[in-house]
């Protein structure tokens, strides 16, 4: 079994708490602001807590049609999230799982960074190839920096 990763790092003028709950509501805003790519999530299993199943399905803007996750850990006095992605096309035949780790670090200027490590478990020795990496990583950015934007339009919520 080989494993390959990335990592992302977004700084936010936003506290850590602010992000907690945008980043907790990703299943409500990335199939507004990213339809594209989330059409839309929803629970097939749980409360929304630990143990949730989640089957997302994918927009036109990726060559999947969709998959499942399950929420592994939240941490609130950490803010953090921990998924995994178990069935579904976007494993594309050669990976098992993958791991998303999300943390949101508070900065000594009342904002925050938001990190995401996302680690693919291969079944083999074939791996996503470099360009599929950095193809997920940039959707990721973009999508986060769009679901921020989306909660400094909605203060009422955010």
């Amino acid at each position: 079994m080989s494993t390959a990763s990335f990592q992302i790092e977004i700084a936010s003028s936003f506290p850590a708490e602010k992000v907690f709950k945008i980043y907790g509501d990703f299943h409500i805003i990335t199939p507004k602001v990213n339809p594209q790519v989330f059409k839309s999530i929803e629970i097939i299993e749980g409360d929304g807590g630990v143990g949730t199943i989640r089957l997302l399905t994918f927009g036109d803007g990726l060559p999947f049609t969709n998959t499942k996750y399950r929420q592994d850990g939240i941490d609130a006095s950490n803010f953090t999230f921990d998924n995994t992605f178990f069935e579904g096309d976007n494993l594309m035949g050669i990976i098992d799982t993958i791991n998303y780790h999300i943390k949101i670090i508070p900065n000594a200027e009342g904002g925050s960074i938001f990190t995401q490590k996302v680690v693919y478990n291969c079944k083999g020795e074939e791996k996503p190839s470099t360009e599929t990496l950095n193809f997920i990583k940039d959707m990721y950015e973009k999508t986060y920096k769009a679901m921020e934007a989306y909660a400094a339009e909605h203060p009422e919520t955010y």
